[in-house]
């Protein structure tokens, strides 16, 4: 049998990704305690590039905020975005009028197909402890079929998102499925929504000094494996440290041991897409021709405008975890 390990790859910022996915990128801030107004003690502010402020040295970032930290209202086309917030808050806004709090392991799923502005910021809600955040933003492509379809955006809540625990692993399966464990739909006009492309997002955490075994794609996908907390993990061939990526045959099952303290793992894998990428920042289509046209598109028409008060908008400090759609309907949850 061959090596299942196809290559190894250190993880930068953003990390490697394969089609059909085009982003992939992790944030780990550990963010003070809030001022009362969201943001951080204007004090511990100095210093800082504000409007980007992206220093990995530092224990936490303001990202594109200015007050706030995140990213203030920008437009996306011809993409979903998946963000997978495990510690903290996100708020999000968005060009349709739609709006949410979401966080502590929910998932949202956007369709940005013709064009949309979103802001996703991330609130210090806590006052009296710190505000640890951890997320993942992955980027996966639409085909050309889907590049200009309407925008759309669902929530996975962490209540409803199904958590496989496998001897010594726990395995969330944020989209796919896992030894016949199903994930909730994912947005429908996504690459995800067709069960033949074996689309699949896992966040798999081991147990230390224990051992796991990743099982074998159906079909012909690319898969990568990102070790991004631990000590280190051992195959058959050697040792792999954190925060390096794997890319790994999928046909194979793959067995690993893992070290003196837990591993923590995101799994990316899916059917190629196979067509021409053209990207420029928020944008992704075939060509540059369409980029042209996207930027062009989005002077003239700001992809519907912005309804919020604010480019960096956040709710209501108070608020519990909500959703609010672009047709008017609500769902609340606990917080």
């Amino acid at each position: 049998m061959s090596n299942p390990i196809l290559q190894t790859f250190p993880l930068g910022f953003p990390w490697q990704t394969q089609d059909p996915f085009l982003f992939c990128v992790y944030h780990l801030d550990h963010f003070p305690k809030g001022n009362g107004e969201m943001g951080p003690d204007p004090a511990l502010l100095k210093g800082k590039s504000l409007g980007n402020d992206f220093n990995p040295n530092q224990p936490w970032r303001m990202y594109h905020g200015q007050t706030i930290p995140g990213f203030p209202y920008h437009p996306h086309r011809g993409f979903e975005t998946i963000t997978i917030v495990n510690k903290g808050y996100c708020d999000h806004s968005d060009s349709l009028g739609a709006a949410g709090r979401f966080g502590e392991g929910d998932v949202q799923w956007m369709t940005a197909g013709r064009g949309v502005q979103h802001s996703e910021m991330f609130p210090l809600l806590h006052d009296d402890v710190e505000n640890p955040m951890e997320l993942f933003q992955i980027w996966l492509n639409l085909p050309k079929s889907g590049k200009f379809v309407e925008p759309h955006f669902k929530m996975l809540w962490h209540e409803d998102i199904p958590v496989i625990n496998e001897g010594n692993a726990q395995i969330k399966v944020v989209a796919g499925n896992y030894k016949g464990t199903q994930a909730n739909a994912p947005a429908p006009d996504s690459w995800a929504a067709n069960p033949e492309n074996e689309v699949a997002v896992w966040n798999i955490h081991v147990d230390a000094n224990s051992e796991y075994t990743l099982p074998k794609a159906n079909s012909e996908v690319t898969r990568t494996l990102y070790f991004y907390q631990g000590s280190e993990i051992f195959f058959e061939d050697g040792k792999i440290i954190p925060n390096f990526g794997i890319e790994l045959d999928p046909s194979q099952e793959v067995t690993f041991k893992v070290g003196d303290e837990k591993a923590h793992f995101l799994l990316l894998q899916g059917k190629p897409i196979q067509e021409p990428v053209a990207k420029y920042g928020p944008f992704v289509m075939n060509t540059e021709q369409e980029i042209q046209q996207a930027m062009e598109e989005y002077r003239l028409t700001q992809f519907g405008g912005w309804p919020w008060p604010y480019p960096d908008n956040v709710h209501d400090k108070d608020r519990g975890r909500f959703a609010l759609y672009p047709d008017g309907k609500l769902v609340e949850k606990d917080k």
